[in-house]
């Protein structure tokens, strides 16, 4: 897995709400700022675009997740 790099969404007025992100030609892996040793989510790289595409989506949910995860 590539460099991991925070999200261009986080900033210190955020909170808790962090994550960074990590890229290879088939893959991106996503985990907690705050705790980087715990588990990654880990999606094929065209089922990550899908799945922010969806997260914006005022009918997104849960089940969601599980169908963009592969």
């Amino acid at each position: 897995m590539g460099n991991w790099r925070k999200s261009s969404h986080s900033s210190e007025g955020d909170g808790n709400a962090r994550v960074e992100t990590a890229n290879s030609p088939t893959q991106v892996a996503v985990r907690d700022t705050k705790a980087p040793a715990r588990a990654t989510i880990t999606f094929p790289a065209g089922a990550f675009t899908l799945f922010v595409e969806a997260l914006k989506s005022p009918y997104s949910t849960v089940t969601d997740f599980a169908r963009f995860r592969g």
